[in-house]
């Protein structure tokens, strides 16, 4: 059997001339730790990042993904946010902290958007370990908040659904 590899040109305001391949087929193979509740397009249509996040890279993902998505080319917006708070830090602060894997110039989602795609790379390991560690955050909402009372700490929702778990179950 021959291995699906189909190449990804990338470029946009962040990255040029950045190329990869996609060796999975789109939304399957993950690995076996790594279950996101929420995919990118669902992400992008309840409101993530303020709306700024994947303006300026639209031609290197699926149309479908922006249809409904809550976008602002000019600025973050937390009123495009699911939860109209902002749980964003800027990117300056993800830099300072090392969480940048250089293939991946926006942080996660941006990884999770390749991830998803097909992409496999050997920041996956890392990526899927960080995914994890926000669960303590799903166990945070639990412990504090009455089942489903979306008005119970806002921002800490806001910050689950940018890392694809669905916090309006919550």
């Amino acid at each position: 059997m021959r291995e699906r590899k189909v190449a990804v040109k990338v470029d946009d305001l962040m990255q040029a001339g950045y190329v990869y391949f996609l060796t999975e087929p789109a939304g399957r193979n993950f690995d076996p730790d790594f279950k996101p509740e929420l995919t990118p397009r669902e992400m992008l249509e309840l409101g993530v990042f303020g709306g700024k996040y994947m303006t300026d890279c639209r031609r290197e993902f699926p149309a479908s993904w922006f249809k409904r998505a809550r976008l602002c080319h000019e600025q973050h917006d937390a009123r495009l946010n699911f939860f109209k708070v902002n749980a964003s830090q800027p990117l300056s602060v993800w830099k300072k902290k090392g969480w940048i894997y250089h293939e991946d110039p926006r942080g996660w989602f941006q990884w999770y958007c390749r991830y998803y795609m097909g992409r496999r790379c050997p920041d996956d390991k890392r990526q899927i370990k960080r995914w994890r560690a926000v669960q303590r955050h799903v166990a945070q909402l639990k412990q504090n908040c009455p089942q489903r009372a979306l008005d119970c700490r806002p921002r800490q929702r806001q910050a689950l659904l940018h890392w694809a778990y669905d916090s309006r179950k919550i």
